[in-house]
C-alpha cells in the first residue's frame, strides 16, 4: 500500500499533563508541530494552565481523554478525522506507576489498573490512531512509552515492569503490522528521570517498601539509584523529549520497531 504523507505536522500526546508529556510538548512545539494534548479528565485544568503558561493557545488543543475507554478513544480520533485534524504523529505516553511492593503483596485491583492504563490503554490508542491513518491513506509515526523497568525488571515494581515489557513487545509487533502502510512504531525506555513527580514518588515508595535493595531513607534511596547509573546522574525530561521528537521526525524515517533505552548506560 502506498501511503501519502500527512500535509500537517500535528501530533497527539497522551499523558500530556505529566512531566515527560509536558517536556515532549515543548520539544515538538519548538520543531513546528501543532499539538493535541490529551490527559485524563481530572488533569484538564493542569493541561490548560500548562498551555496558557507556555503561550501555546494557538498551537495546542487540550483534550480530556480516559485512555482506558476504547470507545472514548475511538470517538476522539473519529472527531479529529471528521474535522480534518488527524495527527500524523503519536506520543503514546499515558501511564501509571502503581503500587510499590513485593510481587506477592501487590493488590490485584492495583495490578489490573496498571495494566488497564499502561497496556490496554496504550494498545487502544495506538490501534485507533493507526486505523484512522490507514482509512485516510496517511503515513505516520508513533512512539510508545516503555521503561527500563520493562527491559530488566525493577524490584517492588512487578506490575509496572510487566506492563512496560508488554509495551516493548507490542511496539515490535505493531511495527511489522503497520510497515506496509508506512506507519512507523518505536518505543522509548527511560530509566531514572528527574527531578519531577514520578522521581519523587518512586524514591519515597521504594524507601517505604523495606526491601533489601534500598534504604528506608528517601535521600539515601536517591543516592543509591543514581549510583546504579554509569553516568552518575538522572536523565532530564528534556533529554527524553529530544529522543521522542527525533523518532517522530523525518530524520528517523528508516527506524521502526526499535526500543531506545534512555538510561545513562544502565542495563
Amino acid at each position: 500500500m502506498d501511503a501519502k504523507v500527512s500535509g500537517s505536522r500535528r501530533a497527539l500526546i497522551t499523558g500530556a499533563a505529566g512531566d515527560i508529556g509536558r517536556a515532549a510538548a515543548i520539544a515538538l512545539l519548538s520543531q513546528g508541530w501543532d499539538l493535541i494534548l490529551a490527559d485524563h479528565p481530572v488533569a484538564t485544568d493542569r493541561l490548560r494552565s500548562f498551555i496558557d503558561e507556555n503561550g501555546m493557545q494557538h498551537r495546542a488543543t487540550p483534550l480530556a481523554l480516559d485512555v482506558t475507554s476504547r470507545s472514548a478513544v475511538r470517538e476522539a480520533l473519529t472527531s479529529m478525522r471528521n474535522s480534518g485534524t488527524v495527527p500524523y504523529a503519536l506520543f503514546n505516553n499515558a501511564g501509571v506507576q502503581g503500587q510499590f511492593a513485593r510481587l506477592d503483596e501487590i493488590d490485584e485491583t492495583d495490578l489490573r489498573q496498571v495494566f488497564e492504563v499502561n497496556v490496554f490503554g496504550a494498545f487502544g490508542v495506538l490501534a485507533e490512531w493507526a486505523a484512522v491513518l490507514i482509512s485516510e491513506g496517511l503515513s505516520g509515526a508513533a512512539v510508545n512509552s516503555a521503561s527500563m523497568a520493562g527491559v530488566g525488571g525493577a524490584p517492588n515494581m512487578a506490575a509496572y515492569s510487566g506492563s512496560k515489557s508488554a509495551i516493548i513487545a507490542i511496539t515490535k509487533s505493531a511495527a511489522k503490522d503497520f510497515a506496509p502502510m508506512s506507519i512507523r512504531v518505536n518505543s522509548i525506555s527511560p530509566a531514572f528521570i528527574g527531578p519531577g513527580a514520578m522521581w519523587d514518588r518512586q524514591v519515597a515508595l521504594q524507601a517505604a517498601t523495606g526491601s533489601q535493595y534500598f534504604s528506608s531513607d528517601p535521600e539515601e534511596v536517591s543516592r543509591q539509584m543514581i549510583a546504579m547509573v554509569p553516568l552518575r546522574r538522572c536523565g532530564s525530561t528534556g533529554e527524553v523529549a529530544s529522543v521522542v521528537a527525533f523518532l517522530l521526525s523525518d530524520q528517523a524515517s528508516y527506524l521502526t520497531g526499535i526500543n531506545i533505552e534512555i538510561a545513562g548506560g544502565s542495563v
